[in-house]
């Protein structure tokens, strides 16, 4: 997520880029990573660059987190880009009020390696604005697989993050 990011801010000639955890993600069917461990280790991903910023929005309201609800929050800070994968963009109708929030941001879609399915039919309908961002060939998915796995992740986050997740033992089988 930090080269999607860092990418992101050059892209996209972006004053800031605000990272928000999820407080309470409806569509996982997945146990999540509590949301202290999430906060800590988006602190420690950003930390040195002055125009990341961490935002508790999610983690501060109650009930299932809609990004469409961060959104309509948010609004009055001029445009706003949404930073999603190839893959949520493909299953962009199936998030909570997908239609207004098409109307609200400009999408900036990462590019993933492989056939990815494009959006739905529904969203191409409605008129959006979505600008492409190069390629990454890498995935939180991915590196929570190589640490069930052993496998090391140096290369793929922050050593500070490497070494809080180590430290609390996420992600392990």
């Amino acid at each position: 997520h930090v080269a999607l990011a860092s990418l992101a801010l050059d892209e996209l000639a972006l004053d800031e880029l605000r990272w928000i955890p999820t407080g309470q993600p409806w569509q996982k069917a997945r146990a999540i990573t509590p949301a202290a461990h999430r906060e800590a280790m988006v602190r420690l991903a950003i930390a040195g660059e002055r125009r990341f910023v961490l935002d508790r929005i999610e983690l501060e309201r109650p009930g299932p987190s809609y990004t469409i609800d961060t959104v309509r929050a948010m609004r009055a800070a001029g445009e706003l880009f949404l930073v999603i994968g190839a893959d949520q963009y493909a299953g962009l109708h199936t998030w909570h009020g997908w239609q207004e929030l098409l109307g609200l941001v400009t999408l900036a879609v990462a590019n993933r390696p492989g056939p990815h399915p494009g959006p739905d039919p529904q969203v191409m309908r409605l008129a959006h604005r979505a600008v492409p961002l190069p390629m990454l060939d890498i995935s939180a998915t991915q590196i929570r697989s190589r640490i069930a796995r052993g496998l090391p992740i140096d290369a793929m986050v922050p050593p500070a993050v490497a070494s809080y997740i180590d430290k609390h033992a996420l992600y392990r089988s």
